[in-house]
């Protein structure tokens, strides 16, 4: 059985047991959504992104290229791999580090 979580993507094909799954557990999700690059995969269950976007600096009136790293939980009903572009959104705190969760693998 697949959980609806109030977002429009495809919910993955494989199944989990794992509590901490937003499609196959009791995990909410709330707050922003992100697109990242998968930089890590070593930590087990964690994936690292890294998001890239543009500030403005009102002094010069320009924007400049910034980029921050984010750590979120992979469930186990996703297959991925480093270099893969995924979505990931806002939950409760899961560790010490980790406040997202993967919802989409991006094609």
């Amino acid at each position: 059985m697949v959980r609806n979580i109030g977002l429009d993507v495809a919910a993955p094909e494989e199944e989990c047991k794992s509590e901490d799954c937003p499609f196959h557990g009791n995990l909410k999700i709330r707050g922003k959504t992100y697109t990242g690059k998968i930089i890590s995969l070593k930590p087990e269950n964690t994936v690292v992104i890294e998001r890239r976007y543009l500030y403005y600096v009102p002094k010069y009136e320009r924007y400049e290229r910034r980029r921050k790293k984010v750590i979120a939980h992979k469930p186990k009903c996703f297959k991925l791999q480093k270099g893969d572009e995924i979505v990931i959104a806002e939950c409760r705190p899961l560790s010490k580090t980790k406040r997202h969760v993967v919802i989409e693998k991006i094609a």
